[in-house]
């Protein structure tokens, strides 16, 4: 089953990228793990910043394959942090 994405077109095939929502420095979330089951809206990290500290949140459901962002890596807008794989 195709699923439609809220923000873009259906896709056929099931992995998804988790992209930074803003700038920061990145600090992963301590009990998420490669290979756990991410609900939609669960945090993976957060970045950092002079004040601030956004959550990095995962906007599917699906199987963490890989966290691609390393602890402390500063970094930009829309850069993939983690791939998931979406059932």
């Amino acid at each position: 089953m195709e699923e439609m994405l809220s923000h873009g077109e259906g896709l056929g095939v099931p992995e998804r990228m988790i992209i930074a929502p803003s700038v920061g420095v990145f600090r992963a979330v301590a009990d998420v793990d490669e290979g756990a089951f991410l609900d939609a809206g669960q945090a993976v990290g957060h970045l950092v910043g002079p004040g601030t500290s956004t959550p990095i949140c995962s906007p599917f459901r699906g199987r963490l394959v890989g966290i691609l962002a390393h602890e402390g890596e500063r970094l930009r807008e829309g850069q993939p942090v983690a791939w998931l794989r979406v059932a």
